[in-house]
């Protein structure tokens, strides 16, 4: 097994750099032949499109395709490169209400799309088109107007919150130790989501940062990592090579589907077990509810495991990023706890009413969401052939790519100070003393996507931040280890390099 894997591996490296020597030789031979697309984006050549130049900015495609948006006076550019799909990336927000909600059926996520997720996601309501989306998202769309999901979810959170994180934080403060703040709340986020899904937590579980992560938080993890390194392969058949052959990374994650797909049927099979008991138990969980709807145990399986990876990652980087964001910028930072302190002492906690009056924290959560958008970016892939509103030539089957990232730097969409951390751009102007914040397009802010798919639990995700950043401004102040820029890496939901290092200190509460 051991000599296979060497192997596979040598005649994969073997092939790619042949093939890259051969190509450098094919764009020296077409050097005075370069074509684009659409007009602008990266340098095109016959037979390799942009390959080279995109091999070369591979490690930072986020701000190479910002630069290149920038530069387009339609903010979209045409990728195509060899062993790739014809790649419409754009910045546009006619752009994207076009593909997101007035031709939304001819921009579907598309076969390519789920095969790339296939193996972690299988037919969950984020990897899914037509019907069974519609299903999914009517199901669980119920499941979200209900008081009674609320009212859990605000349990959940003052459960977790004040019984497990504030001592954990407590304990690292007394210590004097540093902690991975990242880490911290990934952990949060994942106790409250299996909660709230599944009705369990993981049996595995701890917020103490001395504790391993858990087998199923780690295998999420890995799942997601090598999913998101799938699409932005340089050449997809390498993946699929070794998924073929089951070596390297590809059977890593055959391994993390098995831990992630395991722990989620044996939840389901237990519940099972006992119809009678979930009946009576008046649970609040979406899964006891999917059962007793009568939806068959793949269909579960599947729509739970989107929905935990959903709501764990995306909450807990947005959180992680404002944290910092907060820590550069001292004086809105101290107008934020002046803000959950006079909210507190006025409604003597903060339950599901209070948190709507914070809304300098909501604006602090959507300006630091623009700069760092937990999905850098989303895709879809046209069915038809069609015609963008900036007169972009879309081919059937080509991949018709929005991002979150870049729109959120473009100066004709926010301004010369687009690079401001600046919350007082999300507040209409105040009147009469009071602060409403400003109703922003969706297809100009696409964090929460827009359109009929638009993020159905981004209601929840605003509870959940909400409660989560202000009880830790209330008792304690986060001092960053490092002072440097972090690195933004997006996998299938984007994180910080590194983790956050952090040390904690004690805020005085009046």
């Amino acid at each position: 097994m051991i000599f296979t894997f060497i192997a596979s591996q040598t005649l994969t490296t073997a092939f790619f750099f042949t093939a890259l020597y051969f190509l450098h030789l094919l764009k020296d031979k077409f050097s005075q032949q370069v074509v684009s697309f659409s007009g602008h984006g990266p340098p095109t050549y016959p037979v390799i499109g942009c390959l080279i130049s995109f091999y070369r900015n591979r490690r930072r495609l986020l701000d190479w395709y910002t630069q290149l948006l920038s530069q387009s006076p339609t903010n979209t550019i045409v990728v195509w490169r060899l062993g790739a799909r014809r790649t419409i990336v754009t910045a546009n927000p006619e752009n994207v209400q076009y593909m997101l909600r007035t031709n939304f059926k001819n921009y579907p996520k598309g076969r390519p799309f789920t095969e790339i997720l296939g193996d972690f996601l299988g037919h969950g309501i984020f990897n899914v088109d037509g019907e069974l989306w519609r299903t999914q998202r009517k199901l669980v769309s119920h499941e979200f107007s209900t008081n009674s999901l609320r009212e859990y979810v605000m349990n959940t959170l003052h459960e977790e919150v004040e019984n497990q994180l504030s001592p954990v934080m407590q304990s690292v403060l007394t210590e004097n130790k540093v902690v991975d703040l990242q880490d911290l709340l990934k952990r949060l986020t994942f106790d409250m989501i299996c909660k709230v899904s599944l009705g369990t937590a993981d049996q595995h579980r701890s917020l103490d940062p001395t504790f391993p992560i858990s087998p199923l938080a780690e295998a999420f993890d890995v799942s997601s990592e090598i999913c998101a390194r799938r699409g932005a392969a340089t050449l997809s058949l390498s993946w699929k090579m070794k998924r073929l052959i089951r070596v390297g990374s590809e059977r890593r994650l055959k391994a993390a589907v098995r831990e992630v797909q395991g722990f989620v049927s044996r939840v389901i099979r237990d519940k099972i077990t006992d119809m009678n008991q979930i009946a009576a138990s008046g649970n609040d969980d979406l899964l006891s509810r999917l059962i007793l709807a009568g939806h068959d145990e793949r269909t579960i399986r599947d729509l739970m495991i989107s929905f935990i990876m959903a709501g764990r990652d995306t909450t807990s980087a947005a959180m992680t990023w404002l944290f910092w964001m907060l820590s550069r910028h001292p004086n809105i930072k101290q107008d934020l706890v002046s803000e959950v302190e006079l909210v507190v002492k006025r409604r003597k906690d903060l339950d599901y009413e209070s948190l709507k009056e914070l809304k300098l924290l909501k604006a602090c959560l959507l300006e630091s969401m623009r700069l760092y958008p937990p999905v850098a970016w989303d895709s879809k892939h046209a069915v038809e052939d069609d015609v963008l509103p900036d007169g972009t030539i879309v081919r059937s089957g080509d991949r018709v790519t929005y991002f979150p990232y870049g729109m959120g730097r473009m100066e004709e969409l926010w301004g010369k100070d687009w690079f401001e951390f600046r919350p007082s751009r999300w507040f209409l102007k105040p009147e009469k003393g009071t602060r409403e914040i400003r109703k922003m397009c969706p297809y100009k802010y696409p964090v929460f996507q827009a359109g009929p798919r638009d993020c159905i639990g981004k209601e929840m995700a605003f509870i959940q931040m909400k409660y989560v950043v202000a009880s830790i401004l209330r008792r304690f102040d986060i001092e960053p280890v490092n002072r440097g820029s972090p690195v933004f890496v997006p996998f299938l939901t984007a994180h910080m390099a590194g983790g956050f290092p952090v040390r904690i200190r004690r805020r005085n509460i009046l």
